[in-house]
């Protein structure tokens, strides 16, 4: 008889919230207007909030963990299509108006808001992450919708304050199970 090997991965949720965070920061202190749109915040989506959240995402199917797994590989092809947006390499497509963004940034919304309320089987941390997104991509589609700067500006402060909880949910976990203990509550 043949004996079955035994795989087990490490916990790629910290990975995913990591991405997810550190782009939510950047992209959100341009929202934000602390800094202008760059490379630097098209690159970071790229890596860590596509890639990085992808492959988290395709490691929590593998888990069997549904929720992680939509979510982190939802919202890396997030930051994919918008990185596609901005840099438009379709030459026929008429490039997106803010109608179009308000109405891709709702649909994000509404995804988010039902992703949220799955959260309310995890923890405080998971949480607040999905309901300051949730508030973050309503805010951001109503300043599509209406043009208003100041609302884009106040949903900057928003996003920045959702990545940072991303970020400080992936280092707790990391801590915390570096410890094998609890140190930074969850």
């Amino acid at each position: 008889m043949i004996k079955e090997k035994v795989v087990s991965i490490a916990n790629p949720s910290p990975l995913g919230l990591l991405g997810f965070g550190l782009t939510t920061v950047l992209l959100n202190l341009h929202n934000a207007d602390i800094i202008p749109l760059s490379i630097v915040i098209v690159a970071m989506g790229f890596a860590l909030g596509g890639a990085a959240q992808i492959i988290a995402g395709i490691m929590e199917f593998i888990k069997g963990n549904t929720f992680a797994a939509t979510a982190f590989t939802a919202y890396g092809f997030f930051w994919w299509s918008l990185i596609l947006i901005w840099i438009n390499p379709f030459e026929k497509i008429a490039a997106a108006d803010l109608k179009s963004m308000g109405f891709y940034l709702l649909l994000w919304g509404i995804f988010t808001a039902f992703m949220f309320i799955g959260t309310l089987k995890h923890n405080r941390a998971t949480q607040v992450v999905f309901f300051s997104l949730t508030m973050l991509f309503f805010m951001l589609s109503i300043a599509d919708f209406t043009g208003s700067h100041a609302i884009k500006t106040a949903a900057g402060w928003v996003g920045i304050a959702c990545g940072l909880s991303a970020i400080y949910n992936s280092l707790a976990q990391v801590v915390n199970n570096e410890f094998n203990k609890e140190i930074m509550p969850l």
